[in-house]
């Protein structure tokens, strides 16, 4: 268990940020340097029935059985190896800040970066603890390399530790799960499992197993580009059209008002011209109904602006991204019941919150494999604020084998 510091601080500096640019997968080759590192650490600690995808960027490998315990279901464990395009992750330079004072902390004295606890009141909740920081110029990636680093410290410790009772564990490790491809090429029969979890959330205690349902929208605006000394009556301007449709939305169903299970509409992008626009949305809500509804609010709203202004004016693309794995896990309750009583037989506080976006778990499920999410000791992920706890992410490696110990049935 004591490795899981020492292959983090290795990991994230490793470069894997993938790309939504790319149409290859994985989105980038760098996510295989990470992934080679993985297949040989895993190969020296004696795990078994090792596959690199070398096409695709995935490995898996087996912990077997403790000898008697061969029928006991096949529990896997997944992380994401790549991390999120929104910073650089080139040149991360991760240092422990040892007994953190719970004051606002200095990540890069000469350009000024520092984390404030009026930014983020939470930091005082790990006054004492060991925190895992960057110089603020870089991501951390602890989103998701904590996870991969507490899973191969559990699958170390019970490879070393064979008296532990456990039926066959799995271990997946996945690219382009923060361009929502995680799942993509995952080979759902090859892993083998009866039951998984994604290790790939936040705070200690935390687990989830309800998730946005979600969709992509592109709304095409075709305009009609005039001098504008002789616009009048002929013009019409596909960018302030695009802003039309947009002040037709529900002002509050914005993700900048919106929380817990309160779904929103998010305008990612908008680019274009006078001739044509082009605004780039994602739809998310966790009750499918709402989502439904949603959905429907788009197709409406074009089809009132095409009245407007002409047939074929908008376009309105849709496109669903995953659904809320609640629907899948309600049936497999075990795998939450099994993890709040491990947590409070080590002293943690379950927090069972819902996933304000989604993750590999959710696509998996409705691939024939339940698999909720369990947290990494992570926090403010995609930013260069992002920071992880080492004690805590020492404590879930421990979870990671009590869960294990759970399914150790004959």
């Amino acid at each position: 268990m004591e490795r899981v510091i020492e292959n983090f601080l290795e990991y994230v500096t490793i470069d894997t940020q993938s790309s939504e640019e790319s149409s290859s997968t994985p989105s980038t080759a760098k996510q295989h340097d990470l992934a080679v590192v993985l297949e040989r650490q895993l190969r020296e600690m004696g795990a078994e029935e090792i596959t690199y995808d070398k096409e695709h960027c995935y490995v898996y490998a087996t912990v077997p059985a403790s000898a008697g315990y061969e029928q006991a279901p096949v529990l896997g464990f997944i992380a994401h190896m790549d991390t999120s395009p929104a910073v650089t992750g080139t040149g991360v330079k991760p240092r422990i800040v040892e007994s953190y004072d719970g004051k606002d902390l200095v990540l890069h004295q000469e350009k000024q970066i520092i984390m404030k606890v009026s930014d983020f009141p939470e930091l005082t909740s790990y006054q004492g603890k060991r925190l895992i920081v960057t110089d603020g110029t870089t991501i951390l990636g602890a989103d998701d390399k904590a996870g991969v680093a507490e899973i191969m410290a559990m699958a170390e410790y019970l490879l070393q530790h064979k008296e532990i009772p456990h039926g066959r564990i799995r271990i997946g490790f996945t690219p382009d799960e923060e361009i929502g491809a995680g799942a993509d090429y995952f080979d759902v029969k090859l892993f083998g499992a009866d039951y998984a979890y994604t290790v790939d959330g936040g705070r200690l205690g935390e687990l989830e197993y309800e998730n946005f349902n979600a969709a992509g929208a592109k709304v095409k605006v075709h305009g009609r580009s005039v001098h504008p000394g002789e616009a009048k009556d002929k013009m019409r301007n596909a960018i302030l059209m695009a802003q039309e449709f947009q002040a037709m939305l529900p002002v509050f169903e914005n993700p900048m008002y919106t929380c817990g299970y309160e779904g929103f509409y998010h305008l990612d992008q908008l680019h274009g011209t006078v001739e044509e626009a082009v605004a780039e949305y994602i739809i998310r809500d966790h009750d499918r109904e709402k989502f439904e509804r949603k959905k429907e609010t788009f197709i409406r709203i074009g089809e009132y602006l095409n009245r407007k202004y002409g047939e074929g004016t908008f376009v309105i693309e849709l496109k669903d991204s995953y659904y809320n794995m609640k629907e899948i896990i309600e049936k497999h309750m075990h795998l939450v019941e099994n993890v709040t009583a491990a947590m409070e037989e080590l002293g943690i506080e379950p927090v069972v919150v819902p996933i304000r976006g989604g993750t590999d778990g959710a696509r998996l499920s409705f691939m024939g494999l339940p698999c909720p999410n369990l947290c990494t000791g992570g926090q403010n992920f995609h930013g260069r604020f992002e920071y992880a706890c080492a004690d805590d992410m020492e404590i879930i490696v421990k979870l990671l084998v009590r869960i294990v110990e759970k399914y150790g049935k004959k």
